[in-house]
């Protein structure tokens, strides 16, 4: 659900009061626990470390973010592939298949670059 037009976006006050004064070419990052504080004008250019729960990943704001939620750019949950044995033979598969066609390439550059030796 949507915030009231009437009470406006929500930023946290002490990210506001830590943006003060700083310029965003010369600013560190910003470490923020605040993740459901608005992406404001304001924010564009600056790197702030939101906070995921275990660590602050590195966030560089564009102005394609503004009006989005600082926590959207820090994913909480790591995802873990999909599949189990069969998925695993399928990879073994095609990494046999990619060595064999890099192996191929590589013997017809020896036989090609052998007979313009001869010559």
């Amino acid at each position: 659900m949507a915030r009231s037009l009437a009470k406006g976006p929500y930023v946290d006050e002490k990210l506001l009061k830590k943006l003060e004064g700083k310029k965003p070419q010369t600013a560190e990052v910003i470490k923020t626990w605040a993740r459901r504080s608005q992406i404001s004008p304001e924010m564009v250019g600056f790197k702030f470390g939101v906070y995921n729960g275990k660590q602050h990943l590195e966030v560089l704001v564009s102005e394609d973010m503004v009006g989005h939620r600082l926590g959207e750019f820090s994913p909480t949950k790591k995802f873990v592939r999909h599949g189990g044995k069969m998925q695993k033979e399928q990879e073994a598969k095609a990494k046999q298949a990619e060595i064999a066609s890099a192996q191929a390439a590589k013997a017809a550059t020896d036989v090609k670059g052998a007979a313009a030796k001869k010559k």
